[in-house]
């Protein structure tokens, strides 16, 4: 599907038809100033912990914050991201924030240990501070971004919602079993653009699998890709293979590989070529030596490595 457009026509052989916003001053007035850490404020592996965490949240970011922790000389602090971000002005007092670190603040973070952000969704790991960020970016609780590439979506969550939301929402074609035989059809195929895609969702093997069909320029080339991400973690990606083949007129290609994780955007893998690349020229010549209509025919399966 192309983006604002319906270029690409998919029809399942079982039927018949080819058919940095920067934060305004009057939001600074809002930020309540915050209160800089003294020894007798805080005990460290006290109940205090959370006040502490507190102290450590950016007032205009509400990210937390990790060295360099800036302060201004009336005592409020902020992130080094927002530092830049408030044109050096402390967003609490107005002070010019200069180059003042609050070494205090970073050294008690240093002894903090805190749960995963992702303990609600079944983290149960505690990290230090300042690897709880590290972590938290490939944590495995983490929600999986929405595989549609045809829009802006933001909606991020666990597979069975993510499933939910292509069916529903972006009303993705769902197919069980770990065969398919479609064919796409494309009625002037001189007309090539990029992010013009498709996308069918398989559920096989207990697990759901996207195969991805589009047309887009390689360089100055019109070129089809079609290619396989598996809705999980690169880990249990790699159980899996795939093989797809394209072919007419006593000719074939075939591609086989290894699903790409939703974790890789869609973005990454096409752009790695990591799949069945077809050049307009030889797509045509596969559609019979028709040069008014491309019609592919594209088959292949899914498999669970021994």
């Amino acid at each position: 599907m192309a983006l604002g457009s319906n270029i690409f026509t998919e029809i399942p052989e079982a039927q018949s038809v080819d058919s940095e916003s920067s934060t305004t001053s009057n939001e600074y007035e809002n930020i309540h100033p915050v209160k800089l850490l003294t020894s007798s404020s805080v005990k460290i592996g006290s109940t205090s912990t959370s006040g502490v965490h507190e102290l450590l949240e950016c007032p205009v970011c509400t990210n937390s914050m990790y060295p360099p922790i800036h302060q201004c000389p009336n005592g409020h602090t902020l992130c080094s991201s927002c530092k830049v971000r408030v044109h050096n002005h402390c967003p609490t007092c107005r002070q010019e924030l200069g180059n003042i670190r609050c070494l205090a603040l970073e050294k008690v973070a240093e002894s903090l240990d805190l749960p995963c952000k992702y303990q609600s969704l079944g983290c149960s790991e505690i990290f230090p501070y300042y690897s709880k960020l590290k972590h938290e970016q490939l944590c495995r609780f983490r929600p999986y971004n929405c595989p549609y590439a045809g829009s802006e979506c933001l909606v991020t969550g666990d597979i069975p919602m993510l499933v939910a939301h292509l069916k529903n929402d972006h009303k993705v074609d769902m197919h069980d079993g770990c065969t398919f035989n479609h064919r796409y059809v494309k009625s002037n195929p001189h007309e090539v653009e990029n992010a013009t895609w498709m996308l069918t969702v398989f559920n096989c093997f207990g697990h759901h699998f996207c195969l991805h069909f589009e047309a887009f320029l390689l360089g100055v080339t019109p070129v089809y890709m079609a290619f396989l991400r598996f809705m999980g973690d690169e880990n249990e990606a790699k159980n899996f293979s795939y093989s797809l083949e394209v072919g007419g007129n006593g000719r074939k290609l075939i591609w086989q590989g290894v699903p790409r994780s939703i974790r890789d955007s869609h973005k990454k893998v096409r752009d790695s070529y990591d799949g069945l690349v077809i050049h307009r020229s030889m797509a045509l010549f596969f559609s019979n030596g028709n040069r008014q209509e491309l019609k592919l025919r594209v088959t292949g399966r899914i498999w669970r490595e021994q």
